[in-house]
């Protein structure tokens, strides 16, 4: 089994367009979150959200790519980009032809989709453009990032709801760790804030109208971001050899169905995914310092998630630092754990762990130390990054200091 590390990270969200004002915006425990501007936004109960702000698309792709990329493929491009360059790495010959991307995604081309429904009903238009299906479907992310950096191997796209980025970066280190590719290119990304996204998401009375509280009593609901995380993912030894900058080792993972609701999350099915994870790394429960939740701000997410870390860190668990980062750049639905992975980084690499902002008032049911409101400095050795989604599907990563 070969070891896996991080070699280059990139991201566009609603903190920053780089991982550099990602992590300071965290450190300064800064809410990307505000009123949504696109139009018919005055039709939507809901209107804030974590939107990308002066993002020039016009100004980074030209007419023709325009023509095939999606928001969410023109963020995932632009944080494959940032992660490659950090990484250092380029790819031709053998290196290209075993290399790959897997992307994670639960909505795909939402934007796209909007529009043209738009024009059809709305304006009545008879025709829509050539290019819409390759511009909407939830592989076309992963097929621009494989084409424009001539990855040859392995490459597909996960969409499982909430847990899509974790599944797929998980994907991406078992094919490193078992010796199927060298290197791969991993993720994920969402652009769900358009008036179609939001009057879905509506419907299901989940959503908050003024802010995203994690943990707090008064929580009220979760808040939609955009955006995506990509991340280099090698082959130690082929890291080492090259010489390349190590950020992190990712040591583990697992993932459970809770088999049992949609909706309604299992706090058996989160632990088992979290003690699956450490299982895999084959770290202690005693050896991790900080969980990034999943922590959506919503009533039964919250105090199932912290159950769950309960049940399977027993008295540890109050040594736990435990923090949901969605309270600043919101959730990201299938690109969320990519964004929030960023976080356990800087944990691990920076010593600084990213607060819940927006906490008011302790909830009895969450009583574990959320680092409330203020990014704390911290030493930590292992830590873990949660998804629990939609459809009872849990993913949950471990990572290493080097």
């Amino acid at each position: 089994m070969h070891r896996v590390v991080i070699t280059g990270a990139g991201t566009v969200n609603a903190l920053g367009h780089d991982v550099q004002d990602t992590l300071a915006a965290m450190r300064e425990g800064h809410c990307g979150i505000g009123a949504l501007d696109f139009q018919d936004v005055e039709r939507l109960s809901i209107q804030i959200g974590g939107q990308v702000r002066g993002f020039e698309a016009e100004g980074r792709y030209n007419r023709q790519q325009m023509s095939l990329y999606d928001r969410f493929t023109q963020f995932t491009l632009a944080a494959a980009k940032e992660a490659i360059a950090q990484s250092g790495i380029s790819f031709s010959g053998d290196l290209a032809a075993k290399s790959g991307v897997v992307l994670g995604t639960a909505g795909g081309g939402v934007s796209t989709w909007d529009a043209n429904y738009r024009s059809v009903y709305e304006e009545g238009k008879n025709r829509v453009h050539p290019f819409v299906v390759p511009k909407l479907m939830n592989n076309a992310a992963a097929s621009h990032v494989s084409m424009e950096h001539n990855l040859k191997g392995p490459s597909f796209t996960v969409s499982t709801a909430c847990a899509s980025s974790n599944h797929a970066m998980a994907q991406a280190f078992t094919m490193v760790r078992s010796g199927l590719a060298p290197v791969m290119i991993t993720g994920g990304s969402e652009s769900m804030l358009c008036f179609g996204g939001v009057k879905a998401w509506e419907g299901l009375r989940v959503m908050s109208k003024d802010a995203c509280r994690p943990f707090s009593a008064n929580r009220n609901g979760m808040v939609q971001g955009e955006g995506a995380g990509l991340f280099v993912f090698e082959d130690y030894e082929h890291a080492r050899k090259r010489g390349a900058d190590i950020l992190c080792e990712v040591v583990g993972f697992a993932m459970s169905s809770d088999a049992s609701d949609i909706v309604m999350p299992s706090k058996n099915g989160a632990a088992r995914a979290m003690a699956g994870a450490l299982a895999d790394a084959k770290v202690n429960r005693d050896q991790v310092g900080y969980i990034n939740a999943h922590g959506t701000g919503t009533a039964a997410n919250d105090k199932t998630e912290c159950a769950a870390v309960a049940d399977v860190f027993g008295p540890h668990a109050d040594k736990l630092m435990i923090s949901s980062t969605k309270s600043m750049h919101g959730h990201l639905i299938g690109g969320t754990g990519a964004v929030e992975l960023l976080a356990c980084i800087m944990a691990l690499r920076d010593g600084v762990i990213a607060p819940t902002i927006g906490y008011e008032e302790p909830d009895p049911e969450c009583a574990l130390d959320v680092v409330p409101n203020e990014a704390r400095e911290a030493k930590v050795d292992v830590v873990l990054s949660n998804a629990f989604a939609f459809g009872g599907m849990n993913a949950v990563l471990a990572l290493r200091g080097v």
